[in-house]
């Protein structure tokens, strides 16, 4: 089967039609809006979706890794078991986002907006996540040994029987934050 041009995926979008378990690797959809789109199961390595408004859309089980969504708006967005390993979300919108048993192993994080946004046993083991917004969000059960959260806000975060093993919190914002349970062997604060 050959991959579906960009136009064809916009022709198919407002058609109100499901990307779920297509292969759309590789595929360049910088700057598109497609709110609430269905990609689950679908594999998106290696896309390149920056500045696009992914708004509310379901990548549940989707492959991520390696796409490229610097400046993405996903806020609402469904990644729940969805490879995301080694991608660029920098500068992204992931406010009240699902990225609950997903895997964000060694992902770019800069900046983001993630206020209210559960990484439930979540991978982000070395995690690069430097000046990122996550208060109030819940990180119970994550992987985040040797991740890098220098100058994060994680106040009022859950990070409850998490693995913080080897990670980097210096300036970060921990008030109300609850660790109950976590590992924190070789915390960096």
């Amino acid at each position: 089967m050959t991959q579906l041009t960009r136009e064809e995926i916009i022709k198919k979008y407002e058609n109100g039609e499901s990307f779920k378990g297509l292969d759309l690797s590789g595929i360049d959809l910088s700057y598109e809006n497609l709110k609430g789109a269905d990609f689950s199961g679908a594999d998106l390595s290696e896309a390149h979706l920056q500045n696009a408004n992914l708004e509310g859309a379901n990548f549940k089980d989707a492959r991520l890794s390696n796409a490229f969504m610097f400046g993405a708006n996903l806020a609402g967005t469904n990644f729940e078991n969805a490879n995301v390993s080694e991608g660029n979300l920098q500068d992204t919108n992931l406010e009240k986002a699902n990225f609950k048993n997903a895997s964000l192993f060694h992902a770019k994080l800069f900046g983001v907006q993630a206020e209210n946004t559960n990484f439930e046993n979540a991978n982000l083991e070395t995690g690069r996540m430097k000046r990122s917004n996550f208060r109030n969000s819940s990180f119970v059960g994550a992987n985040l040994s040797c991740a890098h959260l220098e100058r994060s806000d994680l106040r009022d975060a859950n990070l409850d029987k998490s693995n913080l093993s080897g990670a980097f919190l210096k300036a970060a914002k921990m008030e109300n934050t609850t660790m109950e349970g976590a590992n924190t062997e070789n915390l960096s604060q």
